[in-house]
């Protein structure tokens, strides 16, 4: 049987008077819109990696003690499991700007109730479930949703 591999990724739910803030991926990347994140690298625990990877993609600047986490994923694909903590930012400092050239060509902040077509199903999935207060939720490769 083979071994699965297990990635862990956190997310940023950056979300401001009826509005979430997201990133447009440039066409290499897949060209959709998608929340501040990645791998949680292994010298990393998941605030951590939060706090830089906003730094990085977006030029906010948040501080641990305003991360709550929102959200839990479950993501199952052929060979490999991602388990995505999603947080909240309470506060942040700056203005969002796209970082990273080569994977974001824009950020801006989008209603709630009328987000962009050209979403990944990963974040619809995620959004809707955290609007709803689930805590956790699983998904399947392909947009199966498990209930």
């Amino acid at each position: 049987m083979a071994k699965t591999k297990i990635l862990l990724k956190a997310r940023l739910i950056v979300e401001d008077q009826g509005k979430i803030l997201l990133l447009k991926q440039t066409k290499g990347q897949g060209g959709k819109y998608t929340l501040i994140g990645g791998t949680v690298e292994d010298y990393e625990f998941a605030k951590k990696a939060l706090i830089r990877e906003s730094f990085e993609e977006s030029g906010l600047v948040i501080e641990k003690q305003n991360l709550h986490l929102v959200h839990t994923l479950h993501k199952k694909k052929k060979v490999a499991t991602r388990i995505v903590l999603y947080f909240k930012a309470s506060r942040w400092e700056g203005e969002p700007k796209p970082g990273e050239p080569n994977k974001f060509k824009a950020v801006a902040w989008y209603p709630v109730d009328n987000l962009p077509k050209g979403m990944s199903d990963t974040v619809r999935h995620v959004l809707k479930h955290y609007r709803r207060g689930s805590r956790y939720s699983e998904m399947l490769v392909g947009g199966q949703v498990i209930k």
